[in-house]
């Protein structure tokens, strides 16, 4: 087929008519925040939009390619400016969840991502990603809430800083932390000491938590005065707890009874708060209290089961694809188990001989 010079031109017309070329100019915001330390925040935003050539000059940005990628990263990058100016410490997750809830409409990065919890030690902690938002606003909006999810996505992170910004405002009068003492699929045998330091392992990653949300030299006075209270699950049956932030952690190794206890210690203007991760248990045998209680309250009005994925981990990027390789993996050899369970068997030839 040959084609003529002047339908070669108008090709040509047309294709660059479809090329946009849009400068962005950064005012009052140091670039290092916004591009990262050796450009790697733009790093991520360039492997969002490859089809957009994306030049950094000075304070000005400029992206070209086609009008409609070249829009979709503009807006990204509008949110990303707006996020540094609210003092936002932007990092790759930050500009990850930002370009996902960007492609999926569901609303602004800036004030999904913007909510400050607290800030501890210089540090502001705040929500990363879209699940981790909408986990948040349910703790604001209803009394139990259930954040179920794999390894590094906040679950129980969020929940302790959402228990101390309830006990800054005076929401509440103290914080029970609460843990199941279960051991990681391993035998520890006897531990020596008093009951606190044989319980203390168990408890060391809410303490450490607290530490980092928390003046280091408050804590013991906080746990001292039973503001703060960190102890087994054992510990709380036959307790009414009363206007107290109230979290449960690895709440997968509880059993449907220890689960049903716990539940019912709620008391007056309390919020509860149960995390877990329900490929995780270490129960020896039985049930998962945290398994069955999803099926059995999922209707109820004022609880919530917030649902985290390897989407919203905020460790090394290889932890969420840890998580979906075992989840794969899992599924997998249920099918296979299933599968083997219920094909047919063939029939003897005894059988089929008479």
């Amino acid at each position: 087929m040959v084609t003529s010079d002047s339908e070669s031109a108008r090709t040509e017309k047309a294709l660059s008519d479809e090329r946009e070329s849009v400068a962005i100019e950064v005012d009052g915001v140091a670039m290092v925040r916004l591009l990262g330390p050796h450009d790697r925040l733009l790093r991520v935003v360039e492997s969002k939009f490859p089809d957009v050539e994306i030049h950094v000059r000075g304070n000005e940005i400029t992206l070209t390619g086609d009008r409609d990628s070249v829009a979709a990263a503009e807006e990204l990058v509008d949110e990303l400016i707006a996020m540094v100016r609210d003092g936002h410490d932007l990092g790759t997750q930050d500009v990850e969840s930002s370009a996902s809830i960007l492609r999926q409409n569901q609303g602004s990065p800036k004030t999904l991502l913007g909510q400050t919890i607290l800030t501890a030690r210089g540090k502001a902690i705040r929500p990363k990603t879209l699940g981790q938002s909408q986990y948040v606003e349910a703790m604001d909006n209803n009394t139990i809430v259930f954040g179920i999810g794999p390894a590094g996505t906040g679950k129980t992170y969020l929940a302790m800083a959402k228990a101390v910004q309830a006990l800054q405002r005076k929401e509440v009068d103290r914080i029970i932390l609460s843990r199941p003492a279960i051991e990681a699929g391993e035998r520890l045998g006897f531990l020596p000491g008093s009951l606190t330091d044989k319980i203390d392992p168990y408890l060391r990653p809410l303490y450490d938590a607290l530490n980092d949300m928390m003046d280091p030299e408050l804590v013991p006075k906080l746990l001292a005065a039973g503001t703060v209270e960190v102890a087994p699950l054992a510990y709380m049956r036959g307790r009414t707890l009363n206007k107290s932030f109230v979290v449960l952690d690895e709440a997968q190794n509880t059993t449907p009874e220890q689960m049903k206890m716990f539940l019912t210690r709620l008391g007056f203007d309390s919020k509860m708060v149960i995390t877990g991760d329900v490929t995780q248990v270490d129960l020896p045998e039985g049930a998962s209290g945290l398994k069955l209680v999803s099926n059995v309250l999922r209707d109820i009005d004022d609880i919530h089961f917030a649902e985290l994925t390897s989407a919203d981990v905020v460790r090394h990027t290889l932890v969420g694809k840890i998580v979906d390789a075992y989840t794969t993996y899992d599924a997998e050899k249920q099918r296979d188990e299933y599968n083997s369970k219920n094909r047919p068997r063939a029939r003897s030839r005894n059988h089929e001989g008479r």
